[in-house]
């Protein structure tokens, strides 16, 4: 899998600052060299998780290199004892609780000090099911978390103003290019100095296009994976969460507990959605009239409007067609509002096909250790129990014409 911090090839950007004359482009100028000294801090919170590439993509092409563009660390308890003691708001979700420790790092490093926080509330998100779903509206309570947390950084003094640093948090549609463009626009002008409409098009422009591209290699790395599955007739698991879930302080890093016993781990954000596995896997519900194409989910989830909820129903419905996922492991926070409903569908959905489903329902901020590793030693004792009869079965129930390079039950080759 691609680093977090990766940066993804998206193609030949156009001129950052090309301006219609050169008057123009002497008057910008000074705007230019002011910008490219800033310095951009930005929480790695949230739905950061499953953006940053776009936010990467979208200040460089404005000037603002990368290196110049300061990601708080992981979430953790060590940072939420240093940065965010006082600092705290109301608010029963653990993840955004934790953003507060992360505002207070950024605004803490003396060394790379930032002089914008760039905190995006994100109120749409992209997603591979456009189109086919209701909408991909973003938890309320997430979206609305940068405004909730700054509140705990100005209750008794403006922390922001105290340090030089401009607070920026533009509610952005991050579904919608068009008027993501007009919002950044609009949070941002005040905060970027020179910064023009057009040239916020572009950059918005640049920001999708290094999504995509990165977005496409850990597709593709995931299809490799199921190719080698496939080949080697080995199971791998699917991790069901929210983007966020990566982190390893909300998530507890307990798929990579599950990574050690040497199952392949995959992620339904990143699976893959090439044409010719889709049509294999999903054809069989089109022609029987109960989906409309295999990114439609009304079949199991008429309610298709928030974003990650949406992509979660459907990662369980392409873990039940996919042979070689053997488990699905679900990843949910402490009384997360919008997961509650999904639990029952979730799971009747993945274990219908036989696969295997753990969950691991209720986390918070402590990680407990010695519950985690009898569950983990449970999951690998029922893979390594099981994972050869639920590849079979699920292969028997598969259309013929797999495009995966499966190998043959009866004489052992991989064959097409």
């Amino acid at each position: 899998m691609l680093s977090w911090f990766a940066k993804a090839p998206f193609g030949a950007l156009a001129p950052r600052f090309d301006r219609a004359g050169a008057g123009e482009a002497r008057a910008g100028a000074p705007a230019a060299e002011r910008r490219a000294q800033l310095r951009v801090g930005i929480p790695r919170v949230l739905n950061l998780w499953s953006t940053h590439q776009f936010w990467i993509g979208f200040l460089e092409a404005l000037g603002i290199e990368a290196r110049r563009i300061e990601f708080s660390s992981d979430t953790s308890e060590e940072q939420a004892r240093r940065y965010a003691k006082g600092r705290g708001t109301v608010d029963c979700c653990y993840p955004v609780k934790c953003i507060s420790g992360h505002y207070g790092e950024l605004l803490a490093n003396r060394k790379r000090r930032i002089d914008i926080l760039l905190s995006p509330m994100i109120a749409t998100l992209p997603s591979c099911l456009a189109g086919h779903v209701v909408a991909s509206i973003a938890c309320p309570r997430v979206m609305a978390a940068p405004e909730n947390i700054k509140a705990g950084f100005v209750k008794e003094r403006d922390t922001f103003a105290e340090l030089g640093v401009r607070y920026v948090a533009p509610l952005v549609n991050l579904d919608d290019p068009p008027l993501a463009a007009k919002q950044l626009y609009e949070g941002l002008r005040d905060a970027i100095p020179g910064l023009t409409a057009e040239e916020t098009r572009r950059a918005v422009a640049a920001g999708y296009r290094a999504l995509e591209a990165y977005n496409g290699a850990l597709r593709r790395k995931s299809r490799e994976v199921l190719e080698w599955c496939a080949r080697e007739d080995r199971p791998c698991l699917l991790v069901l969460a929210r983007p966020y879930h990566m982190d390893p302080g909300i998530g507890h890093e307990i798929e990579v507990d599950l990574q050690a016993y040497g199952y392949p781990v995959l992620w339904a954000q990143y699976l893959p959605i090439d044409e010719d596995l889709l049509e294999w896997m999903f054809r069989p519900d089109i022609e029987a009239g109960w989906v409309r194409s295999p990114f439609d989910i009304a079949d199991v989830w008429p309610s298709s409007y928030s974003a990650n909820t949406n992509e979660i129903l459907w990662g369980a419905k392409y873990a039940a067609r996919m042979p070689w996922i053997a488990c699905v492991v679900r990843l949910s926070s402490y009384e997360c509002g919008m997961d509650q409903p999904t639990y029952s569908p979730v799971q009747r959905i993945v274990e219908a096909s036989g696969t295997l489903f753990f969950s691991f329902q209720d986390l918070d901020s402590t990680k407990p250790a010695g519950s985690v590793k009898i569950r983990v030693e449970t999951i690998a004792h029922y893979l390594e129990k099981y994972a050869a009869g639920i590849i079979a079965k699920k292969r028997a129930a598969s259309p013929p014409g797999c495009p995966l390079p499966a190998r043959d039950s009866v004489g052992g080759e991989a064959v097409l």
